[in-house]
């Protein structure tokens, strides 16, 4: 009895001397890696303010980097959309396919290049409509679209037709260039309206954007637009390494012309090989199901070329190269 006894409390105190010993490490280990994780965390995580530029200037006409304002205005839009990694990525992996139609629209109409940037801005390059119904790549409301040229009804809105709508972007911006001589006020303008511009301007007896007191979205528009131009064109300086097979690539297209009724979209993609979803993606202008077209008018629906849906071989030899850069990507 005596025996059980002792072999009984040898036990427990072995079982309690064991688990008190466990929990004791348990409790040094817990310690140990907490104190490990923060002195990691303390060692590792490092983040830079973005490389401000020595100068700058947008469409040729300077930029005064030097004025406090202006530069401390321009970092706050490079810090933004720095470090709004999802958004800023996914804009200039759409403007690798788009840019390539806006850009020589822009140049045959006579229009500076760092335009493409406004579009970026205004809509992500996104087929958007805004609270104010703003819609398209370029944003605009209903009144100025028609008043620029474009069509706009139940069944067709050109606001979505990234060559017609740019096309009206580029006549909206000559008229305010005109109005000021200046582009970067026509880009403001095209944000704040040039009335409100040029009121501004006369109130504030200024001729400049970079000196005038606004209010907050047209006060950043052209830092936003300054700001995604520089991240664009030196992408590895704000820590974007985008390899050309990273991108969303240009797909190449044919023109169906149209004068005539096409009572069933559906069946009218399907006759030329594709599907509703594709006719949509490539002519978003398309609102219904059917083109009715009255006036007997000559429209231009695009239809992706054989090869569109082979992903990896629309990007051709240079896919492992960096973006905006010559050299091949080593990881």
């Amino acid at each position: 009895m005596n025996y059980k006894r002792i072999l009984f409390t040898i036990v427990m105190t072995v079982i309690i001397l064991v688990g008190g010993r466990s929990l004791i490490y348990s409790t040094i280990k817990e310690k140990n890696s907490d104190e490990n994780y923060h002195k990691g965390f303390q060692t590792s995580y490092r983040i830079f303010s973005t490389e401000m530029p020595s100068q700058l200037s947008f469409c040729g006409e300077n930029v005064p980097i030097n004025m406090y304002y202006v530069r401390e205005g321009l970092e706050r839009e490079l810090l933004t959309n720095t470090f709004w990694q999802s958004s800023t990525m996914l804009m200039m992996k759409r403007a690798y396919r788009w840019f390539p139609i806006i850009e020589p629209i822009l140049k045959k109409n006579g229009v500076p290049d760092d335009f493409k940037y406004l579009a970026l801005i205004e809509s992500g390059l996104m087929n958007v409509v805004s609270s104010a119904n703003a819609a398209g790549f370029w944003q605009f409301v209903k009144p100025t679209g028609q008043k620029y040229g474009l069509e706009i009804n139940e069944e067709v809105d050109e606001r979505f037709n990234i060559d017609k709508a740019t096309e009206a972007a580029c006549n909206y911006l000559k008229s305010n260039y005109s109005m000021f001589n200046n582009w970067t006020l026509a880009a403001a303008s095209y944000n704040m309206g040039e009335n409100g511009v040029k009121r501004a301007l006369e109130t504030q007896k200024t001729n400049t954007y970079f000196d005038l007191y606004l209010n907050e979205e047209t006060s950043r528009y052209v830092y936003r637009i300054l700001a995604l131009k520089l991240i664009h064109n030196t992408p590895t300086k704000f820590g974007y390494y985008l390899r050309i097979k990273d991108m969303y690539p240009p797909i190449p297209y044919k023109t169906v012309k149209v004068d005539t009724t096409i009572n069933n979209l559906v069946d009218f993609a399907k006759t030329n090989g594709i599907n509703y979803r594709i006719l949509k993606d490539f002519n978003p202008w398309l609102r219904t199901k059917k083109l009715t077209n009255k006036e007997k008018k000559s429209y231009e629906i695009k239809i992706p070329k054989p090869g569109y849906d082979n992903y990896d071989n629309l990007f051709g030899e240079n896919a492992d190269r960096l973006f905006n850069d010559s050299t091949s990507v080593v990881f």
